[in-house]
């Protein structure tokens, strides 16, 4: 019996499709921000250094850099393999791809350790890339599965899923982690061995919840060939974008602002968990609860953030807003080189989550409202995606090369109380009308 095609708009559709968030939501949660960063951390108990190519690498350093370079690697390939999707029509299949590449990779880091680094580190370089990979072409079906009255709450609707699946997974793990024992889990390193069972759950979770949205996304309508002109289609879009983005002064001036002050805020994200784990001074045996609480924390305050966000935007508008979020922001991390104290952690954990998700939300939405009226917002929003992801690798691999040459964590983290400064000054120069 043929499968059911479902139409656009259809409820059926639209639920299936917004429960992608839930499979992969656990990545960033479990993978980026909580657990694998404490265990990473936890395998350089006796030297915080490693060699690797013949390079001694201090560990937060080589995460900072190898991170960068998958970043650098997404700047390129997700033009390319978008502009493939958008003209073979197949973007369900490179969606299975990243999703099933991304889900083993992360079961694969059940196997990270350093008398096989390498492998371990291969494993969360391609987790990373099939993450953020798949979230291209995740988003590309909106437009196609949902109305344009049905698309804002769609979209709500999965950052919610995304949210409240991740958490349930990260307080299974917490469990876990705190009481390996009732789950069976035996032996002196019990705790690190929960660690990396949390590893396998994240990537089982991502493969199976993700098999209700593949049943109802539609397949592709006609097959067609790769030329040579739908390779470089995708480059040639933001290339087109560039052109006219720099005809348009507030843009511009809009953009370089963002470019600074994202490679900051997505750098200070990425490596928090690090920091905590290496510069705050835990109680013994407290460590990786205490991390993991914090995690939650944020997650669970950056809720009321983003509506707070919301509401201060429209009293001040977008740009005096985010001019007020860069100077919090450099106040954070000021206060981040003086923090040693686990409450001193949590209440800066609070104070990240009131800011996190607010600036992201508000620095889109901002570039949103510039754009010209087009039909072709997708070209846009693709040079939005590309300007952060190079920002990203502009801000990790300043921050690694600080780390690395300075040893602290600590001192390294204060260039970014400079880049914020910055990114609010260069809000300052675009001239305030509907902004």
């Amino acid at each position: 019996m043929p499968k059911k095609k479902y139409i656009k708009g259809d409820s059926k559709l639209l639920n299936a499709w917004a429960f992608y968030d839930w499979a992969n939501s656990v990545y960033p949660l479990v993978i980026s921000s909580a657990v694998f960063p404490i265990y990473y951390g936890s395998l350089f108990i006796d030297d915080l250094y490693v060699e690797i190519l013949g390079f001694n690498f201090k560990n937060t350093a080589l995460i900072s850099f190898l991170t960068a370079f998958a970043f650098i690697v997404l700047s390129f390939i997700t033009p390319l393999l978008s502009g493939i999707a958008d003209y073979m029509g197949n973007k369900k299949k490179f969606l299975k791809l990243f999703c099933y590449l991304g889900s083993f990779s992360c079961m694969g880091l059940y196997w990270f350790d350093l008398s096989n680094i390498y492998i371990g580190l291969f494993f969360y370089f391609m987790a990373l890339i099939s993450f953020w990979a798949s979230l291209v072409f995740y988003n590309s079906y909106l437009p196609d599965i949902a109305f344009k009255n049905q698309q804002d709450s769609i979209s709500a609707k999965g950052y919610a899923l995304g949210y409240f699946g991740s958490v349930l997974l990260l307080i299974f793990n917490l469990a876990m982690v705190m009481s390996p024992e009732t789950f069976g889990i035996f032996g002196d390193n019990a705790e690190m061995t929960a660690m990396r069972y949390s590893f396998i759950s994240v990537g089982l979770w991502w493969i199976i919840c993700s098999q209700y949205t593949f049943y109802y996304l539609p397949e592709p309508y006609e097959k067609k060939k790769i030329i040579k002109d739908v390779v470089l289609n995708g480059f040639r879009e933001i290339i087109d974008v560039w052109n006219e983005l720099k005809k348009i002064l507030i843009i511009k001036k809009y953009l370089i602002a963002f470019f600074i002050y994202s490679s900051a805020l997505q750098t200070v994200l990425l490596i928090a968990a690090y920091f905590g784990e290496q510069e705050i001074n835990w109680p013994e045996d407290e460590k990786t609860i205490g991390l993991i609480v914090s995690i939650l924390l944020i997650q669970l305050i950056a809720i009321f953030g983003a509506i707070f966000t919301s509401k201060l935007s429209e009293k001040f508008g977008n740009i005096y807003t985010l001019i007020i979020l860069n100077f919090f922001w450099a106040f954070l991390c000021i206060g981040a080189y003086f923090i040693t104290k686990p409450i001193e952690f949590y209440v800066a954990a609070a104070l990240v989550g009131l800011v996190m998700g607010g600036i992201q939300a508000l620095s889109r939405s901002t570039f949103s409202k510039m754009i010209p009226e087009t039909e072709n917002t997708t070209s846009y929003f693709s040079f939005y995606d590309v300007s952060q992801k190079v920002s990203i690798v502009f801000g990790m691999t300043l921050f690694a090369f600080l780390d690395q040459i300075t040893g602290s964590m600590r001192s390294s983290i204060l260039v970014f109380v400079i880049i914020f400064l910055a990114g609010a000054f260069l809000l300052k120069r675009i001239k305030i009308k509907n902004y």
